[in-house]
């Protein structure tokens, strides 16, 4: 069997999760707003969860299509809140609309969200070297920034704790630990692009 991350059980689904999606570089738009909805969903709570319900926000969001979350009725948001499928929380429910909007706000100002979103770290991956989960960050200046400028364009659940998580599992910032089997594929298939524990951590901070 081989070493994984120490935040990896054996669950199949987190299993599957952290081998072929977790800090892989993301460029694809749909994809990025399903992510970042979906890190403002698990504020609180564990993502095991949250990936076990990935299929019903993906049925009940319209597989993600921003366009279509953002003309939502109060009844389509209505019947979110009343949808056991999902976390049932009315802050998050209520941010869905608001949060698409914006994200097309972003693509219509930089033509894609993936380019927007890769400024923050330069355009290339930042490839970490932790030998101890302990030694990885819960959020970062890249992260700070990130989530000081996604709230001025008017999202919602985007503290810096949260968009850290996101850049991690969108591949921005690559932070599987030397140990795991991920780290040298991922390492490797960045090439020149090796930054070091050049980011600086800051302690935990409120969402």
């Amino acid at each position: 069997m081989p070493q994984r991350c120490a935040w990896c059980t054996n669950d199949p689904l987190y299993v599957d999760y952290h081998d072929l999606e977790w800090g892989i570089p993301l460029y694809d738009d749909r994809r990025l707003f399903e992510l970042l909805i979906l890190e403002g969903v698990q504020a609180g709570l564990s993502w095991l969860t949250v990936l076990r319900k990935r299929e019903n926000y993906r049925l009940a969001l319209e597989h993600f299509e921003p366009a279509r979350v953002a003309q939502f009725s109060e009844a389509q948001i209505q019947a979110l809140l009343n949808n056991p499928g999902l976390i049932r929380n009315k802050r998050k429910i209520e941010a869905l609309r608001p949060n698409a909007r914006a994200f097309l706000s972003i693509q219509e100002a930089f033509g894609h969200f993936a380019d927007y979103l890769w400024r923050f770290v330069d355009g290339a991956p930042i490839i970490n070297h932790w030998r101890y989960q302990l030694e990885v960050p819960v959020n970062t200046t890249r992260s700070d920034a990130l989530a000081k400028d996604l709230k001025a364009r008017g999202f919602q659940f985007v503290g810096s704790t949260i968009c850290y998580a996101y850049m991690q599992a969108a591949g921005l910032v690559m932070d599987h630990t030397t140990d795991c089997f991920r780290h040298s594929k991922l390492a490797q298939a960045d090439g020149d692009h090796t930054t070091t524990n050049l980011i600086q951590s800051h302690p935990n901070s409120a969402e």
